[in-house]
């Protein structure tokens, strides 16, 4: 089943279901899935399950922003609604890398591209963008292969 196709389908069984949140939390995902749509209209382009997921993760980072400015602030309820709509965008994200496996694959990439430094960083990410693609987080990638490049 496509990502758009169990959005959907989650999103009626809100519906019925009487969950106002959680129908609140699946059209905030399905306006930022239209908007991919549209613009990738305007340039005659298609929408792939790798740009969706990449669009739920900038979801996911704004919402932890967010949620940790409303803490700071003294908004805990706030900060938990953020929460909430994380949990419910990270359930339709394929599930994360072990970091053990992605630094065995950062060592293999590093070994393949001959890395020497942080100026072959780009690289690096090119190599496992490619073996991962959406399966790869490039937040929590790039901060390992910086880490291995430095050392």
């Amino acid at each position: 089943m496509s990502l758009r196709a169990q959005i959907m389908d989650d999103l009626k069984a809100a519906m019925k279901a009487g969950q106002s949140e959680k129908v609140a939390q699946i059209r905030g995902i399905t306006a930022k899935l239209k908007d991919l749509e549209v613009a990738a209209r305007a340039k005659s382009g298609e929408v792939t399950e790798a740009d969706m997921i990449s669009a739920l993760r900038s979801m996911i980072k704004s919402r932890t922003e967010s949620a940790n400015m409303y803490r700071q602030g003294g908004r805990p309820e706030l900060a938990e609604k953020e929460e909430g709509e994380i949990a419910t965008i990270q359930s339709y994200l394929p599930p994360e890398l072990d970091e053990n496996t992605l630094k065995a694959a950062i060592d293999e990439a590093v070994t393949a591209v001959g890395a020497a430094g942080m100026k072959d960083m780009g690289k690096v990410m090119a190599v496992l963008k490619e073996r991962f693609g959406a399966d790869l987080d490039p937040a929590k990638a790039s901060g390992l292969v910086k880490a291995r490049l430095a050392a």
